[in-house]
């Protein structure tokens, strides 16, 4: 899918010519679908895949199990069927999605707890599966590393003569999900309208994809082309940005429009297994739009990290 962009960070590192050279790609990548493949990302090699290893282990539990540490989106633990549906954040009223979570989140309370209650829950770490929360703490710390050095890229990008989420990301709200996708066999046929995840856009900054690809995989929409299947690379992770990204951008850049197709009758036993890490800012970040000529839409008001994220994930919280 030529849409979306590939690019090696390593020669963004570089600096001189190169680095320039991304920047436009950066640029122009996004400006067309919100999409990146990124190479040359840090993420330790294999670190990714014991992951996945260790979930699988966890969502092959019986459910009286897992349903220890059942809870609602935004919560911290098992998100189980029929909890979410990712195209009510477009006002399209779809059943839910067949998939399955295991989510943790930001760990660094600030103290308040109409804050901490909401933003810096504490994580919750299967007994039966102790591997897990080292694993994924390792995980969603090279992840944030990148998620910064991604939003660095962005700003050079724009050439800005400074970086402004360095103020912005000192205690920032992220949320990785690990989503299971059950086999057709195990889910039974879709209903009309349902997928693995519904047509959505992300709420935040970045979002950080590790997945495997299938049949019922993940595609992104554009304007050029419509609907399409998202390019795969194992050696590179896709990215895309978010709603929070692309309202400070001034709308230059469109928040990356994506599904996930439902189990597919030509691979009845696909089983998929994806992490995915939502990237915001700090709650009370305050987010003023970039304005004309880089941002597309002038006079958009600033927004509050937190408040701008809450509407969207009380969208698609079923019950």
């Amino acid at each position: 899918m030529n849409a979306i962009a590939s690019i090696d960070l390593a020669r963004w590192r570089a600096g001189g010519p190169a680095a320039a050279e991304i920047e436009h790609e950066v640029d122009e990548g996004l400006r067309r679908a919100g999409f990146l493949l990124v190479y040359g990302h840090g993420v330790p090699e294999g670190l990714a895949g014991d992951v996945r290893a260790a979930a699988r282990r966890f969502f092959a539990l019986p459910a009286a199990v897992r349903e220890k540490y059942a809870v609602t989106v935004g919560g911290r633990g098992w998100i189980g069927p029929g909890k979410e549906a990712n195209g009510y954040a477009e006002g399209t009223r779809t059943p839910p999605d067949l998939k399955e979570t295991f989510a943790v989140g930001a760990d660094t309370p600030t103290g308040d707890r109409a804050v901490d209650d909401v933003w810096f829950l504490p994580n919750v770490w299967p007994d039966e599966v102790r591997e897990l929360r080292d694993l994924v703490t390792a995980y969603t710390a090279a992840v944030r590393t990148l998620s910064d050095e991604l939003l660095a890229l962005f700003a050079a990008a724009l050439q800005l003569p400074a970086n402004p989420f360095q103020n912005l990301a000192g205690r920032p709200t992220w949320t990785c999900n690990i989503n299971h996708y059950p086999p057709l066999t195990t889910v039974g046929a879709p209903e009309p309208g349902q997928f693995r995840i519904g047509p959505h856009t992300d709420f935040g900054t970045v979002t950080v994809l590790d997945r495997e690809p299938g049949a019922g995989g993940l595609q992104v929409y554009t304007e050029a082309e419509g609907w399409a299947d998202a390019p795969y690379d194992p050696a590179a992770l896709t990215v895309n940005i978010g709603d929070l990204l692309a309202y400070w951008s001034g709308q230059r850049w469109p928040s990356g429009r994506h599904r996930v197709l439902p189990p597919q009758a030509t691979a009845p036993e696909e089983d998929l297994v994806s992490l995915i890490y939502f990237y915001e800012l700090d709650h009370d970040a305050v987010v003023t739009p970039l304005t004309p000529p880089i941002g597309r839409v002038g006079n958009l008001p600033p927004v509050v990290s937190a408040e701008f994220l809450r509407v969207r994930l009380d969208a698609i919280t079923i019950g």
